[in-house]
């Protein structure tokens, strides 16, 4: 494993370095070429920091916006074009719409008539651009709006962000105004013209250009950027421009199906997916239909007086508009076959069954769920994200103790009212231990990460994030008092004969009754009558065993059914039994006091799925 991880490392730095000696050497050859590349980098990079700052100061509110913009298809629809006119990034938009798919913000149909969107509002920065020309330099504005923004980001909070906005904005400026002038100074060195194709091939190559550019890149706007800047420096023909534009609409989807297939739930790997099938099938249709595209591109420009750069943002509205118009009608239609292509996952225990699987793995079985980089694009979706990361580790934490007293897991969450227990079959396994040190500290692990690397500034979010701490804590705790358990009850419940098999039997009934009161509140509303008379009863359940118990244990004492050694015994593992009990009503009233009305502990699919 660590030669693995030692080689991976080996790569990936050893790579860095080989780019950074190959561009080190190119700059010493050619200024031109620097300064082409100095103006890309200090796109990018500007494109980073309006993507940043913008975040941080809507991402809560882009959040509440996508809520009520997706009730139909056409609110879905304009509300991607607006962010992304906005934020002015597909991926981004995107990766922030498969984060709110993962957590069930908006549905799967929603979601793809906010990817239409995106592909619209993409358009908006190209026209812009475009309408810039090349003759007019940025450079005068951009001077002021990064003093501005300098000044801003002594502030904090949203006057901070907004300053961030303004350095992008500024940095975006200066790097067009300097690809003009790298690709002008190149142009002067090399002559691009006598390199050029002819007839398709000339289209197709220009195209995987475009592809490959915007992959590298990670911005689409990167690459029609150094496509507008060629153009106006006469280093391409408008046909070839047209190329590379769709070449990077296919590129786009390629990052993001990527980062969603890889980092993201079911839910979000089909909308990833249906990005990248949107511009794939849009690409295809374009050059299928290239010529009367770009003849009619061409035709409207010519009778508008329409320079070349416009031309060019004409031909990405009009192949991007078509596809809409294409998948309008089939969005459902879309969301059904996604979820037959890449259907739910079947409902499995989440520990691994087998112990000497427990024992020699090298990485933990059980992963986060909902945590990944995607939540994490807006400061509301990953305190969803946390909360439904919490709810993971406390169906971990309850098949951990199932693991300890050797309770079926299935039997936990059937529906019936069934309270038979049959005792445990041997041979039986002591793993609690080590599923409590290799699954749930590991995943405690994940959730403490992604907290840590959260933008946190208002109060009522840390309060929030500090309870569903507890919440997981006492998940925790009740865990270990269950491994203390597992270790008596493996000798004795091992032999039917055991003096203590009986009596083990009797605590192992009420732990199972106890883990079922709580799995069955669960499911419940928080705040309705239904939680309150069973929470009650739960309390009286416990309350009862803590009082009973130990005096039926000096009953028997007295009567000499028990030594003095095994009463010892049995009082110590009733106190773990009491702990867990306590643990588990302390995580039912966090959840009565800051849920939601209406809201459970555990969501309704999760019990549909558990009960299958």
């Amino acid at each position: 494993m660590l030669n693995h991880l030692s080689t991976s490392r080996l790569i990936k730095y050893g790579g860095l370095l080989f780019i950074f000696v190959v561009l080190g050497i190119s700059f010493g050859v050619s200024n031109e070429w620097l300064t082409l590349c100095y103006g890309l980098a200090l796109f990018l990079f500007g494109m980073q920091c309006i993507e940043e700052g913008l975040n941080n100061a809507a991402g809560s509110t882009l959040e509440r916006l996508m809520s009520k913009s997706t009730a139909t298809p056409v609110r879905g629809m304009l509300f991607g074009m607006v962010a992304t006119f906005i934020l002015q990034s597909t991926t981004l938009v995107s990766l922030l719409t498969i984060a709110f798919l993962g957590t069930g913000l908006v549905s799967l149909a929603g979601g793809i008539a906010i990817i239409l969107g995106t592909n619209l509002g993409a358009t908006s920065g190209i026209w812009l651009l475009a309408l810039l020309g090349k003759s007019i330099s940025l450079s005068p504005v951009s001077i002021p709006l990064f003093v501005f923004g300098i000044i801003a980001s002594f502030f904090k909070g949203r006057i901070k962000s907004i300053g961030r906005v303004f350095i992008g904005i500024s940095l975006i400026f200066l790097g067009i105004d300097t690809l003009k002038e790298g690709f002008d100074a190149l142009g002067n060195q090399v002559d691009f013209t006598s390199y050029q194709l002819d007839g398709l091939m000339n289209i197709v190559v220009f195209t995987l250009i475009g592809l490959l550019l915007t992959i590298v890149l990670q911005s689409t706007h990167a690459t029609l950027i150094l496509t507008l800047a060629a153009l106006a420096g006469g280093q391409i023909s408008v046909e070839q421009s047209f190329a590379l534009a769709i070449g990077s609409n296919v590129g786009s989807s390629l990052s993001t199906a990527l980062v969603g297939m890889l980092g993201s739930a079911r839910s979000g790997q089909r909308l990833a997916l249906a990005h990248l099938i949107f511009n794939v099938v849009t690409a295809t249709l374009s050059l299928i239909l290239w010529m009367p595209l770009t003849d009619f591109t061409k035709w409207v420009g010519d009778t508008l007086g329409l320079n070349h750069l416009l031309q060019l943002a004409l031909f990405h509205t009009l192949f991007n508009a078509m596809g809409v118009i294409i998948f309008w009608r089939y969005q459902e239609k879309l969301a059904a076959l996604l979820c037959k292509w890449l259907p739910n996952k079947p409902k499995k225990n989440l520990l691994p069954e087998d112990e000497a699987l427990v024992s020699e793995q090298v990485e933990p079985s059980v992963k986060a769920h909902y945590l990944n980089d995607n939540m994490l694009l807006s400061g509301d979706t990953a305190m969803r994200a946390m909360f439904y990361e919490t709810r993971h580790l406390i169906e971990v934490c309850l098949e951990v103790l199932c693991h300890a007293a050797y309770i079926p897991i299935q039997q936990l969450y059937a529906k019936e009212d069934d309270s038979t227990l049959l005792p445990p079959q041997p041979p039986l396994k002591l793993d609690a231990k080590s599923l409590y040190e290799e699954e749930i500290k590991s995943l405690f692990s994940e959730i403490l990460s992604f907290n840590s690397r959260m933008n946190v500034t208002s109060p009522e979010v840390k309060n929030q994030l500090f309870q569903l701490y507890l919440v997981g804590s006492y998940g925790l705790d009740a865990v270990k008092e269950g491994k203390g358990v597992q270790k008596t009850m493996y000798s004795a419940l091992s032999d039917s004969q055991a003096v203590l098999y009986q009596p083990l039997l009797t605590l192992r009934q009420h732990l199972f009754m106890s883990l079922r009161y709580f799995v069955r509140l669960s499911f419940m509303p928080v705040h309705s009558s239904e939680w309150d008379e069973s929470f009650t009863f739960l309390q009286y359940h416990v309350q009862e065993f803590a009082m009973c118990i130990q005096n039926e244990y000096l009953d028997q004492l007295r009567e000499k059914v028990i030594e003095q050694a095994d009463f010892k015994i049995l009082v110590n593992e009733s106190h773990h039994i009491r702990r867990v009990d306590q643990k588990l009503l302390d995580i039912l009233m966090l959840s009565k006091k800051h849920l939601p009305e209406g809201v459970t502990l555990f969501s309704n699919k999760q019990e549909e799925s558990m009960a299958a």
